[in-house]
């Protein structure tokens, strides 16, 4: 008879993997950007900035498909299609890479994959999302596709010899 404080045949959250967790769940655990508290959040410019640079992409591109000066779904369908492909596959839209930003999942710090990205994309449409953000500056758009906008480090010099 095995003893009741035994760990092979205990019962409870901890002998249930099922039930257990795992370090994707607890930021504490994350090798993401979850768990770098010293990471300082991109600032609402550079994040605008690209913005506004996809904005005006999703116009233009908009425009072959559909008139955007009299109907406004073209551009608004255009930016959740770019955002779905280009964070979902390369974690940043041609406006992120020239502000230097990029979309990562909060946990581990990779990529979002597409369907997340495209939900981004679309509640970043409703505008309000985007405008209620935490401590990390994560809107709710953001949280709900379990992302964070972190900056890209600028490459260093190679050696010179």
């Amino acid at each position: 008879m095995a003893k009741q404080d035994d760990p092979a045949t205990s019962v409870g959250p901890a002998a249930d993997p099922a039930t257990s967790v795992g370090p994707a769940a607890d930021p504490a655990n994350s090798v993401g950007p979850a768990a770098d508290p010293t990471r300082t959040p991109p600032g609402l410019v550079p994040r605008f900035g690209a913005l506004i640079v996809d904005w005006a992409l999703c116009v233009l591109v908009a425009g072959f498909f559909g008139d955007p000066v009299r109907q406004g779904w073209p551009p608004v369908l255009a930016l959740i299609v770019e955002y779905g492909f280009f964070i979902g596959l390369f974690a940043q839209t041609p406006g992120m890479w020239l502000t230097r930003l990029k979309c990562v999942s909060f946990t581990d710090g990779g990529r979002i994959g597409v369907v997340r990205a495209a939900l981004r994309g679309a509640l970043l449409c409703l505008a309000i999302p985007a405008l209620i953000m935490d401590e990390r500056r994560r809107g709710l758009h953001d949280r709900a596709a379990g992302s964070i906008v972190v900056t890209v480090p600028r490459p260093t010099d190679p050696p010179t010899r």
